[in-house]
């Protein structure tokens, strides 16, 4: 029994350990097209996936040309993300892989699982799953170092300066400067009408907060706030795109 609470509380000490280990990291990396995936940004994974560590404190990018010269020279400044699935004929299992530049796991989700069957709503479920292994990592501004090894122990640990966050940029931005939309609550989430009154967009709840899967009739995305403002964010020819929205709730 003692060796059984033994290993219990080694594996909690790791984990606890590999999290402040990635909380010392301030930015992250997020593909554009996850592997297992046909298409960019399918099913809204990837977006999902940047606003999630974006609430979470880090600075984010797509590993597209928005990465800004400091980090594409030097990778060992930023986390990267891998999502792996191992699905069976009736579950959805994916897990959330953060890996430093070498390749090496930093830190790994549990199996986030999900048995619905239609594909998007699927692995949304099974993604939002997997982040609840992460909800105590959180990045606190001012920490000076970065580390580059995985073993946790005080030794063999590289460290670097982290420069001054540049602000991210966008593929492509575009600010929304239209009329104010009213917020109506629906069973699971809201829909946006202006003052005419008709629907423009709805917004389906995610587990995170301030943040929507959203489609305008004409896109699907996320709504997200950030800064104290509302953006709609969705990909049109590989491009991101990003709309200011003005929002009463």
């Amino acid at each position: 029994m003692k060796r059984y609470l033994f290993i219990i509380l080694l594996a909690i000490s790791f984990s606890v350990q590999a999290q402040s280990n990635a909380a010392n990291y301030k930015y992250i990396i997020v593909p554009e097209k996850f592997s297992f995936l046909k298409q960019v940004n399918q099913y809204d994974l990837n977006t999902l996936t940047k606003a999630f560590f974006e609430d979470k404190g880090f600075t984010v990018y797509f590993d597209n040309t928005e990465i800004p010269e400091e980090i594409a020279a030097d990778r060992c400044k930023a986390l990267i993300v891998d999502l792996q699935e191992k699905n069976s004929m009736f579950v959805t299992n994916v897990s959330l892989l953060l890996k430093d530049c070498k390749g090496a796991v930093v830190l790994k989700s549990k199996e986030g699982k999900s048995r619905e069957k239609e594909y998007a709503t699927s692995y949304n479920e099974a993604l939002r799953d997997a982040f609840t292994s992460f909800n105590d990592l959180k990045y606190v501004p001012g920490s000076p170092t970065v580390t580059t090894s995985t073993v946790p122990s005080n030794t063999n640990k590289e460290t670097k300066t982290m420069p001054v966050p540049a602000d991210q940029p966008t593929a492509t931005k575009a600010e929304q400067q239209g009329a104010l939309l009213y917020a109506q609550a629906i069973s699971n989430g809201y829909q946006l009408i202006d003052a005419t009154p008709k629907i423009v967009m709805t917004l389906l709840k995610t587990s995170m907060e301030d943040c929507y899967i959203s489609n305008n009739g004409n896109a699907n995305g996320i709504v997200i706030k950030k800064n104290g403002s509302w953006f709609f964010e969705y990909y049109k020819n590989n491009a991101l795109i990003s709309e200011k929205l003005s929002i009463k709730f």
